[in-house]
C-alpha cells in the first residue's frame, strides 16, 4: 500500500509541475503568480517523498532548488503586497 500512495503523490507532483508549466505557457498565469509559485511548491514537495522514497537524490535535490526558488518569489511577493497596502 505505501508504495501505491508515494507513486500516486509522485504523479499528482508531476501533474502539478505540467498544468502549471502550460498555464504560462498559454498565457493563464504569469511566472510570478502566486498559484503559479504555489503549484511548483506542491509539485515540488510530492515530487520529494516520492524521489526520496526510491533514493533518486539527484531528482530530490533538483526538486528542493525548484521549490526553493518558488518559496523565495513567493515570498518577494508578500513583501511587495504588505508594501502595497
Amino acid at each position: 500500500m505505501t508504495k501505491l500512495v508515494i507513486d500516486l503523490l509522485g504523479w499528482v507532483g508531476a501533474a502539478a509541475y505540467l498544468v502549471a508549466y502550460a498555464l504560462v505557457s498559454m498565457k493563464k498565469l504569469e511566472g510570478d503568480a502566486p498559484l503559479f509559485q504555489g503549484m511548483n511548491v506542491l509539485g515540488g514537495a510530492l515530487l520529494v517523498v516520492n524521489s526520496a522514497y526510491y533514493q533518486a537524490w539527484p531528482s530530490v535535490a533538483l526538486n528542493v532548488v525548484w521549490m526553493g526558488v518558488a518559496i523565495f518569489v513567493l515570498g518577494r511577493y508578500a513583501v511587495s503586497q504588505r508594501k502595497r497596502g
